[in-house]
């Protein structure tokens, strides 16, 4: 496909460089191009992932586990969230970049989800924000897109209600797939741009993208969705701890870094580190 005919320019060599809008999804799926998406909660991540062309960049709540170490994503607040989403916002010039709206921000109602949701509009530069929940979150979302911030829903597993849905379970399986669809549509309904299927058959997750208007993407919903979003740190292999089914390793970052850590405590204790050449001279 010519870039004439894409929705948006290709990598950032594109000397017609464009930002990617929420418009460009839905042109997107219209045209059956494949949305492409990455966690990233740092400017370097965000820099390397902006160049390598990756359509949207979500500051998602998983920093709870992969930057603050907690168990869950439920401790993780707004005003831990804030700062990483700056730093992401700031290093890209075509992703989009959406901040995530952690456990507790949102759940009383549509005015704390819309002062939720101006807070990082304001103080980040982000350019839409993510929620969880279909039906139940009606309101929050419409709420917040009537506002005029762009909204991305999050049904399915939804990790924010991990204990209420019994842990890390599969959803939209047999007669739950109608509430997955009942779930999406109201997303639809409420104005959200894009809507993110997690840990769903393949099959519930195709009767959801053919009903839809709005996108949706995969992340362990199988490949019949318009994107996929994936937490950086798991392709990529820097997570040393469990890797979730549906993810594709594309690098051993943590292997590597594990190396070069011991080279380098090696070559300190031996004295060959620092050696002539890294010293500076009168």
């Amino acid at each position: 496909m010519s870039e004439q005919e894409r929705p948006y320019g290709g990598g950032t060599s594109d000397p017609a460089l464009k930002r990617v809008r929420t418009r460009h999804f839905q042109r997107a799926k219209e045209n059956g191009i494949k949305i492409t998406g990455l966690t990233s909660y740092d400017t370097l991540s965000a820099q390397i992932f902006d160049e390598a062309g990756i359509d949207f960049l979500l500051v998602g709540d998983s920093a709870g586990n992969t930057v603050f170490g907690y168990d869950t994503t439920l401790p993780v607040t707004i005003d831990e969230l804030i700062p990483l989403t700056r730093a992401v916002a700031r290093s890209v010039t075509r992703a989009l970049v959406i901040a995530d709206l952690p456990f507790g921000s949102y759940e009383n109602g549509p005015d704390d989800a819309l002062k939720s949701a101006i807070r990082f509009m304001k103080e980040t530069g982000s350019h839409a924000v993510k929620l969880e929940g279909g039906e139940r979150s009606y309101k929050q979302i419409k709420r917040i897109v009537n506002a005029g911030i762009p909204v991305m829903g999050h049904i399915g597993f939804t990790p924010q209600s991990e204990h209420g849905l019994g842990g890390h379970v599969i959803q939209g399986r047999g007669e739950s797939a109608d509430q997955l669809l009942a779930d999406a549509k109201a997303v639809e309904k409420a104005g959200a741009f894009a809507v993110v299927l997690e840990m769903v058959p393949s099959e519930a997750a195709a009767r959801v993208t053919a009903e839809l208007s709005i996108p949706t993407i995969s992340v362990g919903a199988g490949p019949h969705c318009d994107g996929q979003l994936m937490v950086w740190s798991d392709w990529a292999g820097f997570n040393r701890g469990r890797i979730p089914r549906f993810v594709k390793q594309y690098a051993q970052i943590g292997e590597t870094i594990l190396e070069a850590a011991r080279a380098y405590k090696d070559d300190v204790e031996r004295g060959e580190y620092p050696a002539p050449e890294h010293e500076y001279k009168e």
